[in-house]
């Protein structure tokens, strides 16, 4: 026990020797200004999404969001962006130790506004409600993911596992109402939004293997350099980024408001 705590203690010496003073600042406050702004990026991809299927919803573009190639690519793009950077999020936010109260409060906010999404969906689709949206899926990611944070090599492994697994096998059995979270069905159930675990965790997965993989070569500072310090889209990409739960809650009431709004006036 004494030999294990010596050991662990020289390692995060030379971890910490090791880092540049960008990468010290990132080790200290969790947040790292690159990660926000991609969240924001993926955000802003979101929100345009969203938009664009309002605008067919209501019947003024003839866009097809459930068979249509780009839009399935489109989402699997911004999706797959979210839980990456939820993963690498969640090696920075671990890297000294698991903060379990402000861990839990964020976990309760999720779970929160998943349910919320399913009372909103329940209520306006009716069969079609989200049972297993990206909401629930990242609050249950964010607690398997813990398992992983200090395991990279286990991380990739698994990660690559699952990614082959969800996308390659499929069975009868998942298909099932109570494990459909779980993936792997022959068919996609209807819903209008599901991220099953397999294949989905395995990018979380890959996110925690490559956060650490830059934590411990000491170029998450270089990264946060490349960021225009004086931009104003930046600047407004990063704030969304640390924001993105409460944006994903109310863009789309904001949008059908907007669109309502239009097709009242051109109405009257």
């Amino acid at each position: 026990m004494v030999a294990q705590f010596v050991a662990t203690r020289v390692a995060d010496f030379w971890y910490l020797s090791s880092m540049t003073v960008a990468d010290k600042q990132v080790y200290e406050s969790g947040r790292l200004a690159i990660v926000d702004v991609m969240r924001g990026v993926a955000i802003a991809l979101m929100v345009f999404y969203h938009f664009c299927f309002d605008l067919a919803s209501f019947g003024f573009a003839p866009f097809d969001f459930y068979r249509g190639s780009f839009w399935l690519n489109f989402r699997t793009l911004i999706l797959s962006l979210f839980l990456f950077l939820a993963g690498v999020s969640l090696v920075l936010s671990a890297q000294k130790s698991i903060n379990v109260r402000r861990f839990l409060e964020r976990l309760l906010r999720i779970v929160g506004a998943a349910l919320l999404v399913s009372l909103a969906t329940w209520w306006m689709y009716g069969d079609r409600v989200v049972f297993f949206g990206v909401l629930h899926f990242v609050a249950l990611a964010s607690v398997l993911g813990l398992l992983f944070v200090r395991k990279p090599i286990l991380a990739l492994a698994f990660g690559i596992l699952l990614l082959v697994a969800g996308n390659s096998w499929q069975f009868l059995w998942f298909d099932q109402p109570g494990w459909r979270w779980i993936g792997m069905m022959t068919h996609k159930p209807a819903t209008e939004d599901y991220v099953p675990l397999l294949p989905w965790f395995g990018v979380v997965l890959v996110g925690i293997f490559t956060g650490d993989a830059l934590l411990r070569s000491g170029r998450f500072g270089k990264l946060n350099q490349i960021l225009p310090s004086e931009s104003r889209v930046v600047s407004l990409l990063a704030l969304s980024g640390r924001h993105s739960l409460l944006i994903y809650l109310l863009h789309q009431p904001l949008l059908f408001a907007v669109i309502n709004l239009y097709v009242f006036v051109i109405g009257q």
